[in-house]
């Protein structure tokens, strides 16, 4: 249930809003259907340690490009822009653009380090097809 205008919740003040007010309000923020599991939380914890930041977000996105139509981008980033959907996993946020959010609905992000392979990994359930090389999907 919303609190009135300038009613305090838990410690916080909403001010109240002029009449005819037409300012736009950025006070939901949407989510996504990306998981992170907690092998690649982790680590996104260790690489946001080392760079000594404690304001970025990991920013999921899709691209055209690659031999199938479409690449995944993953890096870190400090904004957090009109229209992203955000989710935060036990402290590090996960930040997906609202044209991504589509493809990316259900994808699990992992991180393996093994003698196979090393790096983040993603298992798309909308990914119909994959390049042989596993870097685009479409």
């Amino acid at each position: 249930m919303a609190a009135p205008d300038g009613v305090a919740i838990d410690g916080l003040c909403k001010p109240p809003r002029a009449t005819g007010d037409t300012m736009s309000e950025t006070t939901e923020t949407t989510t996504h259907g990306v998981e992170l599991s907690d092998v690649a939380a982790g680590k996104v914890r260790t690489l946001l340690e080392q760079e000594g930041r404690d304001d970025l977000r990991l920013r999921v996105a899709v691209q055209p490009g690659g031999c199938s139509g479409l690449i995944y981008q993953l890096y870190f980033d400090e904004r957090v822009l009109d229209g992203d959907a955000l989710r935060d996993y036990d402290g590090v946020e996960v930040v997906v653009d609202r044209m991504s959010v589509p493809y990316l609905d259900g994808a699990k992000i992992d991180f393996a380090d093994t003698i196979e392979k090393q790096g983040f990994t993603i298992d798309n359930p909308n990914a119909g097809s994959s390049c042989a090389c596993g870097g685009s999907f479409g």
